[in-house]
């Protein structure tokens, strides 16, 4: 008998209570049924996203959220500065380039976070350019930006900062009022407790002033169309009537916690993590480790992809490899979402048993007892609610 566990970084694992609510019969989304758990859905992201403004849900991956942003905002000739540390950050950049938008990349080494003042630079010497885009968590190498630092630059120009949030909310703070980010993406597989089929996105007043002036091609992301029927606690298209009432589900779980509880349990399963594959001899991939995933360097001798297939064929523990030209490189273990410290254990025991079995030299249980011990001394836990 195997039991599963699913530690990569989307999808993560799904509350049951969550799952009963997805398998409730049918409603039909034209209705006012219907209507009232929408809008109580939308309360509950306005909460997480620590917005009052409006955040539109689309029945979509992450990424439709991100080409949503991209053509709302621009037209076609415009000029956007994009962030490209990884794969994601790379994506907003195919996106623009789709649609014709003229991209000033900032390549960062992967595992790197990028720094404010090269945007800042880049803005001083492009002048016109009409977005900035960057992610809050890069998921594909485990890696936070400093969103606070480059929403202040941002929002002293004529620039929308575009934040791929897809990963990080709520794992990672994200003030997006406080701050100033103009429109943030997110998706519900991830910190969300849901299963991959909503997509989110928050925007501003400044970016709504800029999506009456974009050109580019849209329809069933025309937040134009959104708009009307948000005002309405609609939607302009079907919906994913189950999706939807499973998020109002999670949303009760996460406000029962606290959004800020909640970002305290990702930091405390993060820095146990990070404790223990350190303790193991292992390096962390990422100079400015996410709390949503930690990435780790394969050491010499070890086959990266091998490792990976090994914890989730054998015993059960999906984490993630890398990607790109990391691939087979690092691994990435995930503490996000509907995690507490005994799925931290679980992985950090599988990682322990197959780096044992592919011949890495270390002294059993030190990984699993530095997790303990990381767990043992913080001075607070909060726990999730239904566990």
């Amino acid at each position: 008998m195997q039991k599963n566990y699913i530690m990569a970084p989307g999808p993560t694992p799904v509350p049951e209570d969550v799952l009963l609510e997805i398998a409730k019969p049918i409603i039909h989304h034209r209705t006012n049924q219907y209507q009232e758990i929408f809008k109580k859905a939308n309360e509950g992201l306005k909460y997480i996203f620590k917005t009052s403004n409006d955040i539109f849900t689309f029945a979509s991956s992450g990424t439709g959220a991100m080409e949503a942003a991209t053509v709302n905002l621009l037209s076609k000739g415009d000029k956007a500065i994009v962030v490209r540390g990884g794969k994601f950050g790379e994506r907003f950049d195919e996106i623009c380039k789709a649609y014709g938008i003229e991209t000033i990349p900032i390549d960062v080494e992967w595992g790197k976070a990028v720094d404010p003042a090269d945007i800042k630079k880049r803005l001083n010497e492009n002048k016109g350019v009409k977005a900035v885009f960057a992610t809050l968590c890069e998921t594909s190498t485990g890696t936070k930006n400093d969103i606070e630092g480059i929403a202040g630059i941002v929002k002293s120009t004529n620039a929308a900062l575009v934040v791929d949030a897809v990963s990080g909310l709520g794992a990672d703070d994200l003030r997006t009022d406080e701050w100033g980010v103009d429109v943030v993406c997110s998706g519900s597989q991830k910190g969300m407790m849901l299963p991959p089929g909503l997509a989110f996105l928050s925007a501003s007043k400044k970016a709504f002033d800029m999506m009456s002036k974009s050109d580019l091609p849209k329809y069933y992301f025309d937040l134009k169309a959104y708009k009307k029927s948000l005002d309405k606690n609609d939607v302009p298209w079907t919906p994913a009537v189950g999706l939807v009432r499973g998020l109002c589900k999670s949303m009760d779980m996460i406000k029962a916690e606290g959004i800020d509880n909640v970002l305290a349990r990702h930091l405390r399963l993060a820095e146990a993590t990070r404790d223990a594959v350190e303790n193991l001899g292992l390096d962390l991939f990422s100079s400015s480790p996410s709390n949503a995933v930690t990435a780790v360097k394969v050491p010499d001798g070890v086959d990266g992809q091998a490792l990976v297939k090994t914890m989730r064929n054998k015993y059960g523990v999906t984490i993630a490899g890398g990607q790109g030209h990391v691939k087979g490189k690092i691994f990435r273990i995930a503490h996000l979402g509907y995690m507490i410290e005994f799925d931290t254990l679980s992985a950090i025991s599988a990682l322990e048993i197959v780096l044992k079995e592919m011949g890495y030299k270390f002294k059993v249980g030190s990984g699993v007892g530095a997790a303990l011990e990381s767990f043992t001394t913080q001075k607070k836990s909060s726990r999730p609610v239904n566990v």
